[in-house]
């Protein structure tokens, strides 16, 4: 990870990268018709978690971002969850989805903050990265130019290392 570290430039500098994976929390959250899901489910790819809400002006402003990192990275090994964190009325994160074209990222919902508090997530945007173990690798509190060039050559690393172990597994 020290490798991929070194290539945070622009907004990805606010990225940090863990010395030591951390455990994540295993507090469900849900799609709208009520399934739960855990972080686990997404387990044996990278995920990059963002808890967001729709009345945060920042969240609001990367989400954009976040539909194109997911529909350019989808197939590339690295999954774009999208969590809605606390009071978020469903008509207006639809509402929102719809206006800004995001056709690419989950409506997941954290209705009570429960998952969020779990997560240590005190204040939003926060975005986190998970390795394909299922642990937070980093961290990236605010918001972020997720679709900059910057953030696709440390994607494009991430996803490259990712195919990279895989075929030495094989």
């Amino acid at each position: 990870m020290s490798d991929i570290a070194q290539l945070r430039e622009g907004s990805m500098r606010k990225l940090v990268f863990h010395t030591d994976p951390k455990k994540v929390s295993e507090v469900p959250f849900t799609a709208p018709d009520g399934t739960a899901f855990k972080l686990s489910d997404f387990e044996g790819q990278y995920v990059l978690l963002n808890l967001w809400a729709t009345w945060c002006v920042p969240c609001r402003k990367e989400m954009p971002d976040l539909n194109s990192l997911s529909k350019t990275y989808s197939d590339k090994g690295l999954k774009v969850v999208t969590v809605a964190s606390g009071h978020n009325p469903l008509p207006a994160i639809k509402k929102f989805y719809e206006d800004k074209e995001l056709d690419s990222l989950p409506i997941l919902l954290d209705p009570k903050g429960t998952f969020s508090r779990d997560m240590n997530v005190l204040a939003l945007p926060v975005t986190v990265i998970l390795s394909p173990e299922g642990k937070e690798v980093a961290r990236l509190i605010g918001d972020a130019a997720w679709a900059s060039p910057e953030a696709v050559t440390l994607f494009d690393a991430l996803t490259e290392m990712s195919r990279n172990a895989a075929k030495s597994v094989n």
